[in-house]
């Protein structure tokens, strides 16, 4: 019993210290769905980055229940599928029809179909030492597409010189988890939790640098739909436009507009046109997608 016992101080303490920054982490998506409940709409969040964090950390209480006295994978990961399960509900409550039939399929493939598939494999095909090695290295390979799955975000953000859809508090968080679980893997010889989270550690670094170089960026004024080469229709974006934010003096007085002075073509022309900046202008898109993304 390494992970609890206190013949194994380090082991010890960085279990609890990867417990307690793990459950920050899943603490993270939490202005996410206050947002999600205050505007009654899902928008353009996506419900797969929560139905795959719910199907990991049942994967890892399995894992942890099959080679016994891994009480710390046990405790993170039970609060993990708690936490998770909230979002996945408030995102059925919140999303459109079509974002909750994908969300279903979603989760009866992985959470029910694939998570039931590998548990009667193990249990039936495997026995002893065979049966943790077999999940341990399912457990890994699992983990690396979810550490891999950031690559899109960080696409994302060298594409639109955006930082808005990768925080630099989680991606932190992410590579401090990843440092910790790393250690505790190490001290208590598992290399199954191990070496996942070396992975984890490089990628989170890759994140946070990209969040200095384009955190004073300019962003790109492109949607999803023109990066792609098409733009968005009308039935999927909904633009809103507070011209309350607009600097005074831009707009001239109604008794000035009621006067409208003749001009010519060439005129008309050769003046520039004056719009208002983007940063003047409070736009508000939401999009009503499928859940695809995500981190």
């Amino acid at each position: 019993m390494a992970g609890l016992s206190l013949q194994h101080p380090w082991a010890f303490t960085f279990g609890l210290l990867g417990n307690v920054i793990s459950f920050m982490t899943f603490l993270a998506p939490i202005p996410t769905f206050y947002r999600i409940y205050k505007s009654k709409s899902t928008e353009g969040f996506q419900s797969v980055p929560y139905v795959v964090a719910l199907f990991s950390a049942m994967l890892w209480i399995f894992y942890a229940l099959i080679k016994s006295n891994e009480t710390f994978l046990i405790t993170i990961n039970a609060a993990g599928c708690v936490i998770e399960t909230v979002y996945v509900v408030m995102y059925f409550v919140y999303a459109t029809k079509k974002g909750r039939m994908f969300t279903a399929k979603i989760m009866l493939l992985l959470n029910v179909g694939a998570f039931g598939s590998i548990l009667l494999l193990t249990l039936l095909l495997f026995k002893g030492d065979k049966r943790v090695v077999m999940l341990g290295w399912i457990c890994v390979g699992f983990s690396v597409s979810v550490f891999v799955a950031p690559l899109s975000i960080m696409r994302r953000v060298i594409q639109t010189k955006s930082v808005e859809y990768m925080p630099f508090s989680l991606s932190l968080s992410l590579t401090l988890s990843a440092v910790v679980w790393f250690l505790y893997g190490l001290l208590i010889k598992d290399k199954y939790v191990a070496l996942p989270n070396i992975l984890g550690f490089t990628f989170g670094v890759v994140q946070m640098v990209l969040y200095v170089v384009y955190m004073n960026k300019t962003p790109l004024p492109v949607a999803d739909g023109k990066a792609a080469g098409k733009l968005p229709s009308a039935a999927d974006e909904h633009v809103v436009v507070n011209v309350t934010k607009l600097s005074p003096g831009r707009l001239p007085p109604v008794t000035q507009m009621a006067a409208v002075p003749t001009k010519s073509c060439a005129t008309e022309a050769a003046a520039p046109a004056t719009l208002p900046s983007r940063d003047v202008v409070d736009v508000l898109v939401n999009r009503h997608s499928p859940a695809v993304h995500v981190t």
